[in-house]
């Protein structure tokens, strides 16, 4: 694994190509690991988005370069449901040379969609997924819960239901005077909080440790998700 600077969770093209035009030129590149793929998450560990010009500047370097695209959809759906995307599944489709809808993160009971866009899934693919030990006998289960997600816009109205929750999260952070690590357009919120202040909220609610911010204070992860209540908010309000 190559890794290359990143601004919350997004890498970009210029870093990319240098980092291919480096490797090229090295004359001991037989020696060192090879750029087969460039791997992105869309929305990142950070609830960052890619712009339709930056996933369009990755997939022409790519095409350049022979080497495939693939785009990690485990949130894909609370991606597609911000106001702040100008990215849908189409575009999304053709950019890149594989990708998959989040299944787990979504509300389904397992499983995630692998996707081959352009009609290149490998050979034998199949083969290799039963290898790995990843092919269910009853596979029309997972085939079920994805055939509900994409009737009636399902899978987008799961991810509005979140990130509108997610806005009434980051307004009651907002309102309680928290400062925030970095503002996420998706369901994730990071917030400082002192580290006097974590043992007491850890008993009242769960949250992710996402890094120390400095020796006093520590960031912190909140989520909504497609299991989240206007109650779940409510409550948080009443403990924050």
């Amino acid at each position: 694994m190559l890794t290359l600077p990143h601004e919350n969770g997004k890498i970009f093209a210029k870093d990319v190509k240098q980092t291919l035009e480096d490797f090229y030129a090295d004359g001991n590149q037989e020696h060192m690991v090879y750029p087969g793929m460039v791997y992105i998450s869309h929305p990142t560990e950070y609830g960052a988005l890619y712009s339709k010009a930056e996933l369009t500047e990755l997939a022409q370097l790519c095409r350049s370069y022979k080497i495939p695209l693939f785009l990690d959809g485990a949130r894909l759906g609370y991606g597609l449901a911000a106001e702040a995307t100008d990215l849908d599944l189409p575009t999304i489709a053709q950019l890149t040379d594989v990708f998959y809808i989040g299944g787990t993160k979504m509300g389904a009971l397992i499983g995630e969609a692998v996707v081959f866009p352009h009609a290149n899934m490998p050979k034998r693919f199949n083969t290799m997924v039963k290898q790995h030990g990843a092919l269910l006998a009853k596979g029309r289960i997972l085939g079920i819960q994805f055939d509900q997600f994409f009737s009636d816009n399902l899978y987008l109205e799961i991810g509005k239901e979140a990130l509108r929750l997610a806005a009434q999260l980051k307004n009651i952070l907002q309102d309680k005077g928290y400062q925030f690590f970095y503002q996420s357009p998706t369901n994730q919120q990071f917030v400082i909080v002192e580290n006097n202040r974590l043992e007491a909220l850890g008993k009242k609610l769960v949250y992710s440790f996402w890094g120390k911010y400095d020796d006093n204070q520590t960031v912190i992860r909140l989520a909504t998700s497609w299991s989240t209540t206007q109650e779940d908010i409510d409550q948080l309000k009443e403990i924050l």
